[in-house]
Formats: structure tokens, C-alpha cells, sequence
């Protein structure tokens, strides 16, 4: 399989910090950091008692446009082999974890494949809250 998990769920959140809120009160989930960074923000948030998939929101997201990010072993020999099915790549984007490659569904939906290349940097981002 290509697929190794569902690790994330980028959620656009134009509004970053009502989004969190909603996120932790409403949903009681756990925000584990909020950072900003290259003009953008981006929270992750735990919403249920296990770890995957986590909630990136972020405020430079599409409205209506929730990610399904998948890890995969290796970015570019996954991409090759998706390829080699006619999968067509739309953009690259990154994530705190390492660098992603988006791709649509038959119905248009965001499906994204990452590679884990930081695999330390949730743990230390865990506690960071900008507050700018």
C-alpha cells in the first residue's frame, strides 16, 4: 500500500484563534500548538483521546477545501508510482512535519501524501502558543 496512515486533517480556519476556541471548548480537543510563521497561521489541535489524525486549522486554506494528509514512506517514489496510475499532481505545499504534494479525487476532493522528514517536530512544537 502507498498509504501508510491518515496523520492530519488540514482544516481551512480563516479565523484562526475563534477556530481553536471552537475546537477546544466546543469540541474539548487539545490544542498542542499554535504557530505563526511566514505570514501564516496554523493550530494543531487533538480531538479525540488518540493521536491521528490530528487538526492542522489554518488560516491560508481555501474555505471548504479540508485536506485528508496521508503519510507515505517516501514523497517522491510515491508520487512516481501514483503517477504511473495517471494521478495528477496539483502543488506542493509543506507542513510542519515535512513536505506534502496535493492531488484531487474524482469528485475534487484534497487528498495529500506527505513524507515524515522532521518526525521530532510535533513534540517540539508541543506548548508553543504565538500569541502575535
Amino acid at each position: 500500500m502507498i498509504l501508510e496512515s491518515l496523520d492530519f486533517l488540514y482544516v481551512p480556519a480563516p479565523d484562526i484563534h475563534a477556530s481553536v476556541r471552537y475546537y477546544n471548548d466546543v469540541l474539548d480537543g487539545e490544542l498542542i500548538w499554535k504557530i505563526h510563521a511566514f505570514g501564516v497561521w496554523v493550530a494543531c489541535i487533538r480531538p479525540a483521546n488518540r493521536e491521528n489524525p490530528y487538526v492542522l486549522l489554518a488560516d491560508h486554506i481555501n474555505k471548504n477545501d479540508v485536506m485528508l494528509i496521508y503519510r507515505v514512506q517516501n514523497l517522491q517514489s510515491a508520487i512516481k508510482e501514483l503517477k504511473s496510475k495517471d494521478w495528477k499532481e496539483e502543488s506542493a505545499i509543506e507542513i510542519p512535519p515535512g513536505p506534502c504534494c496535493i492531488f484531487r479525487d474524482p469528485a475534487g476532493n484534497a487528498l495529500v501524501i506527505y513524507e515524515n522528514v522532521r518526525p521530532y517536530v510535533m513534540e517540539q512544537f508541543k506548548g508553543r502558543i504565538d500569541t502575535i
